[in-house]
């Protein structure tokens, strides 16, 4: 029997690389989706397009599929809002400059951080570059394992948990432009918006349906409802909310390898979600093998 078609695949949709704060490079991704039995998993990297050509390169001695993204920082008031973007094209000069300036601020915050924390802990730059690959957008995951490492915390769910906590007083945000800008970022490069994870404060935080009409306006696509971090009592909500304005629901892991406790292809995409999420994307193509 002939191999189903890229459009006709499931497929995890939010895996992040070394590139970012996974624990695995590009192509050992999809060596590990092989394993877990994957027919196609979406490269999301954080503000980064960086780990695409590498993964790309494994397609075809793995046999999954690689639908290129990204996944896109943005800020509504104190909340961290991450926009997934899949199918953009990397080359886009407003994308290319609006990301850049991300990681930068990322690395900015990320060396305050640690200041603050090395007056109570011993903690170095030179820690956490330790725990980072070369070239990789570094933040608060990176910044964890060096605290784990210096035994400050038995993991980086901990690490997070505590001393990274906002209510330590060690962090701070780094800029992000809001999420209608976000959503337009990723549509005037081509790609496809889903709004990530948008369950994880519970259903009394779930975004109100009059925001959520603007972001559908700006042009999102989907929301990201089955993900392991969505809060259950929210799930509802979010489905209600996703029949109500017509977006696509997708499934996810989040796949950090070993910086979190998901499992790659715990939460899946079906295949015609995945269908009409390539259907419209036209910055770049999925890679099959």
């Amino acid at each position: 029997m002939a191999e189903p078609p890229a459009a006709a695949l499931e497929a995890d949709l939010h895996v992040h690389s070394t590139v970012s704060d996974g624990t695995g490079a590009p192509a050992q991704l999809l060596v590990e989706a092989a394993d877990a039995g994957l027919q196609a998993i979406a490269l999301t990297d954080h503000d980064s397009t960086a780990g695409w050509a590498a993964a790309a390169a494994a397609v075809p001695s793995t046999g999954v599929a690689l639908i290129p993204g990204l996944e896109l920082s943005t800020r509504e008031g104190y909340h961290s809002v991450h926009m997934l973007g899949y199918l953009v094209d990397p080359d886009d000069a407003a994308l290319v400059a609006e990301t850049r300036r991300i990681r930068e601020s990322r690395l900015t915050r990320a060396e305050q951080i640690v200041r603050r924390i090395s007056r109570d802990y011993p903690l170095t730059w030179d820690d956490v570059l330790a725990h980072s690959a070369e070239g990789a957008t570094i933040g608060r995951p990176h910044i964890a394992d060096a605290l784990v490492a210096r035994g400050h915390a038995p993991d980086r769910s901990a690490a997070f948990a505590g001393i990274l906590h906002p209510r330590s007083g060690y962090a701070e945000p780094h800029y992000a432009p809001d999420p209608i800008t976000g959503i337009r970022l990723i549509r005037e490069a081509g790609g496809v918006p889903v709004l990530a994870h948008p369950g994880t404060r519970g259903s009394d935080a779930v975004i109100a349906p009059g925001r959520l009409a603007q972001l559908v306006q700006a042009g999102l696509f989907g929301l990201e409802v089955d993900h392991p971090e969505n809060d259950p009592a929210a799930l509802p909500r979010l489905r209600e909310l996703a029949a109500r304005f017509d977006l696509a629901i997708t499934g996810s892991s989040d796949y950090h390898g070993e910086g979190k406790p998901n499992r790659l292809g715990e939460q899946r995409t079906a295949p015609e979600v995945v269908a009409r999420l390539i259907a419209e994307g036209r910055g770049s193509s999925p890679v099959v093998p």
